[in-house]
């Protein structure tokens, strides 16, 4: 996946102006490919150029200033689908926790408890992170989701949230065996 692909993803459910999107991005697909705002601006800017993204100045602030919109085009919407629809080339793993495990005779025990302590807390927290956004989209009260049913089919609607509710299920039971692990070679380390 790329950052484009996100983007296109996240503005696909309406116009937004760069600032919205970097925001929205954060709570939204951000959950799953994360970026820099310093990443995002930049992209929109190309996308722009290549004729994937539209814009148009949108009123701001009360001195008659404007920001800037962006829409996607019918050859944004055509990447877009071009993208989902083309079979995923896996990357080689590379995995810094499970290396490091593997080398955890070259430090104390108490630095490999505290690397599993803080993998725990980082995966507790990506769940709960992911779970909220699973009450979201059931309630429908995710803002994101919100604008794309303004332009959705009703019809369609409970399919096009169920696949984003198998996404963050994914994230949620990627959290949840991270955290079993990381108890089993706490308990391991314990004796």
């Amino acid at each position: 996946m790329s950052l484009r692909s996100a983007l296109l993803a996240l503005i696909s459910a309406g116009p937004m102006t760069g600032y919205d999107a970097a925001k929205r991005f954060a709570g939204s697909v951000g959950n799953v490919w994360y970026a820099f705002d310093s990443q995002i601006y930049p992209e929109l800017r190309k996308m722009e150029t290549e004729g994937l993204l539209v814009t148009r100045p949108v009123p701001w602030g009360t001195k008659g200033t404007t920001k800037t919109e962006y829409e996607v085009t019918p050859e944004g919407r055509a990447a877009l689908t071009d993208w989902v629809s083309t079979p995923l080339t896996y990357a080689l793993e590379r995995d810094p926790v499970r290396l490091r495990t593997a080398y955890l005779e070259w430090t104390d025990a108490e630095t490999a408890r505290q690397h599993f302590e803080d993998h725990i807390a980082h995966h507790q927290a990506a769940a709960e992170q992911a779970y909220e956004q699973i009450r979201e989209l059931t309630d429908r009260t995710h803002p994101t989701l919100q604008r794309r049913l303004e332009n959705y089919p009703e019809a369609e609607a409970e399919q096009m949230i169920e696949f984003k509710l198998m996404a963050y299920r994914g994230v949620c039971a990627r959290a949840e065996a991270e955290i079993s692990w990381a108890r089993e070679c706490l308990a391991t380390l314990r004796g």
